[in-house]
Formats: C-alpha cells, structure tokens, sequence
C-alpha cells in the first residue's frame, strides 16, 4: 500500500457519483471507506498479492427499494501488476467456488446460495469479466431469489468492481442498467 495523491484522485474519479443513477428520489449512499485487507475470501484461494502495489483507492455504494450499486476503483503501480492480478485472481477456475463459499457464509441460515456462474458481458476494457449468484433469502417463511452481480474491468493500472443486488425478478430492467453503469465507470479510467 503506497497511496499518493494523483492516484487517490485518479481512483475517486472513475466511482459512481449519485448523478450517475438519474433523478428517481430515494438514493441513500456515497462514498466509503474501500477494504484493502488482503485477507483471502477461502482459505484454499488465496493469490498472492504481496507483490502489487495499490497506489490510489477509492469506493461509493448507493442503494433504494431494494437495489444497491457499489463500485470500487484501486489504481495499481504498473500496468503489468493489474495483469498479474488478473491471471492469478479472476482467469482461474477456483474463483466460482470461492465466491460461492464466501457468499455461503456471509448469509448464513438466512439464506442458501443457488448458483453463481461467469456470465456474458460486454467487452468494455483490456479485461473484463462478470459474476452471477442468486441467493435464496428466507425472511419470516418467505423466500425471495436475490441476484448479486459482480462486474469486473481492468485497463492500464487500474482495476474497477461493480456490485449490483438487487431482487432476481426484476433482472430485466436491472441489468441493462447495470451494463449502462459499468460502461460509464469504465470510460472513466485514466490511469
């Protein structure tokens, strides 16, 4: 961890802004604190990590009725360090069933994790890759299919993570928003 100014700034440029999501009322949200642990999601898929070097971080979550949009941006030191993030972290077969063991135990008894899948999407940078898992949430004897998108884009030094939840039914309005919002966080990449 070596942030600077310029890559801070480079960071908090490329993450929603509540503009971004139109004019309906209700968004609550802004910019937080990103996590930077390195603490591995499972314990048999952990990629190294000690050798790239986050130069600039920054993280907004918006959420209304039901929908959330988090992004997170981080700005490596070289190009290279987010291509080896990327071989080591997202281009390997053992992601999905770490992803669906964190998601697991994250919900708890509240919840069973139904699928998580890659799924098609728009090429918009150098590296791009998209996660799907549906979660099953019961709450008082009712069960409700949540679908938890995870949209990842890499170009030049920095990486970029969308996190879009929102209820499984309304997928059809969700995720073209959802590849509006990760197209326009991409074309924000400078760095």
């Amino acid at each position: 961890m070596h942030l600077n100014a310029a890559d801070q700034a480079n960071a908090h440029a490329v993450v929603l802004k509540r503009s971004d999501l139109g004019t309906a009322p209700g968004w609550k949200g802004g910019a937080k604190k990103p996590d930077l642990s390195s603490a591995p999601l499972c314990p048999s898929f952990a990629p190294k990590q000690s050798d790239l070097v986050v130069t600039g971080a920054a993280e907004s979550d918006y959420k209304n009725a039901g929908l959330e949009f988090d992004s997170e941006a981080q700005v490596l030191q070289t190009a290279k360090m987010v291509q080896l993030d990327w071989q080591r972290s997202v281009q390997t077969p053992k992601l999905v069933p770490c992803l669906r063991s964190a998601m697991q135990k994250a919900v708890g008894t509240s919840g069973k994790v139904a699928s998580v899948r890659k799924v098609a999407f728009p090429q918009l940078a150098t590296h791009t890759a998209a996660f799907r898992a549906v979660i099953d949430v019961t709450s008082n004897g009712t069960t409700v299919p949540v679908r938890l998108d995870t949209v990842l884009v890499g170009r030049g030094r920095t990486e970029v993570t969308l996190t879009v939840t929102s209820p499984d039914a309304a997928a059809s309005v969700v995720f073209p928003a959802e590849i509006r919002v990760a197209r326009l966080l991409a074309s924000r990449i400078r760095a």
